[in-house]
């Protein structure tokens, strides 16, 4: 497709200021990064026109729109993960080289101090958090706590302009086919919300405002909650916190059930039972053993209900019983230490303690290690889930299977003699 005159002058213009912004360094190695950053600068303004616009079209967005937005950005070379035209893909464990313990997640200090600015906004946002809890069925808690975590209740603004984290990424990232959908869709958000580029401020990864909305989801779930014409997730208090219980309810949050509780877990009630795959109903945990932990909160769903085990770190942390809604807070973000923290988060503000179970140090292994254990485990069997380095719940009970095999004791995580024993 034709590139329009304006669009062409720019983009020479912006070509040529970036070209004389260059400072000259001494050295072979030096001119060609800079030549590389040339080149892979002037392919991106080629993608920019011939891929992006005749897509971003497609879905409604005017050549008016597209120029005022896109005309004058560049690529961000200070982004993670970036595979410049031409260069390797950089190693997945770029920016996790070593797999922590997932005790440090749950930092005492920051529970408590989200817990108290929590309390506090709960009784300042008290008559809109009763309209949407009203709407949407989901607890107010649940609700700031997940504000909270994503975003200190709106204190920590992101600094970066989405579109150029987008389009960065989807030109040049590790994972360009998750990005390119969600630069069409800041697009999308700039045509028909109406905002400027400069106001779709996001972080590193692209996700946006308050709530932290990629532009897919905020054009799915995002709400006027203020009734003002604008679904303002970097302003407005009201439409973040609808737009979070808007997303939780639309995933499935079931009214009226606690996320779930600590347990105490006998050592009779193996570890291996864990996961989404394995849910049975309360009052069957019951009967093998769980029970709250002591100061924990009690189950307050129906003792017929679905009931799951969480165990994040195996023998060596706290367990838990939940139930579904604790895989819908995972649909906001995948990961059961996220969901864990969320719903804590929402008891502590309702008064609750720290759980009573002790996070035990683990071995640091390397993520590729890790990975190294799973293909071990996967060729002998065993069902690890994805092979990716990361320790999920697959890969935790398929290492609590091949424990006890192998007449070792089961504690569903891995380390060191682990790692040596696998190889």
């Amino acid at each position: 497709m034709r590139v329009s005159v304006n669009f062409a002058r720019f983009s020479a213009v912006a070509l040529a200021a970036f070209v004389a912004c260059v400072v000259p360094m001494p050295g072979a190695s030096t001119l060609q990064a800079q030549d590389t950053r040339l080149a892979a600068e002037a392919q991106f303004r080629d993608w920019l026109t011939q891929t992006v616009w005749p897509d971003a079209q497609k879905q409604g967005v005017s050549r008016e729109t597209f120029e005022r937005n896109v005309a004058a950005i560049g690529l961000d070379w200070d982004l993670p993960e970036l595979q410049p035209p031409g260069q390797a893909a950089p190693p997945d464990d770029q920016r996790q080289a070593e797999f922590q313990s997932p005790g440090r997640y749950f930092a005492q200090a920051q529970l408590a101090s989200l817990a108290k600015s929590g309390r506090d906004l709960l009784q300042r946002w008290a008559s809109v958090l009763d309209g949407i809890e009203r709407r949407y069925g989901v607890p107010r808690e649940i609700i700031v706590a997940i504000w909270g975590r994503e975003s200190q209740f709106g204190r920590v603004t992101a600094r970066h302009q989405a579109l150029r984290v987008l389009a960065t990424q989807a030109f040049m990232g590790r994972r360009r086919a998750l990005y390119y959908p969600e630069l069409l869709a800041a697009l999308v958000i700039l045509e028909e919300d109406h905002f400027s580029g400069e106001t779709l401020l996001s972080s590193w990864a692209g996700a946006m405002g308050q709530p932290q909305l990629l532009p897919s989801k905020f054009l799915r779930y995002a709400v006027d909650a203020d009734a003002d014409g604008r679904r303002d997730v970097w302003h407005s208090v009201p439409d973040s916190l609808a737009s979070i219980a808007n997303y939780l309810r639309e995933h499935g949050w079931k009214p009226d059930l606690r996320w779930g509780f600590e347990a105490s877990l006998p050592q009779a009630v193996s570890c291996t039972l864990e996961g989404p795959r394995q849910g049975r109903p309360m009052l069957e945990w019951l009967r093998l053993g769980p029970t709250p932990a002591a100061g924990g909160t009690s189950p307050e769903w129906n003792g017929n209900a679905t009931a799951f085990l969480v165990m994040p770190a195996g023998r060596l942390g706290p367990a838990f019983l939940v139930s579904e809604n604790f895989y819908v807070l995972k649909q906001y973000n995948e990961s059961d230490l996220y969901a864990l923290f969320i719903g804590h988060l929402a008891d502590r503000m309702r008064g609750a303690s720290a759980f009573t179970g002790s996070w035990q140090p683990i071995d640091t292994l390397r993520r590729g290690q890790i990975q190294a254990l799973q293909e071990r485990l996967k060729s002998q069997g065993y069902d690890v889930g994805k092979v990716d380095g990361l320790v999920g719940f697959a890969t935790r009970t398929a290492i609590g299977q091949w424990q006890s095999k192998s007449g070792r004791d089961e504690t569903c995580f891995p380390d060191a003699a682990l790692v040596q024993a696998l190889r």
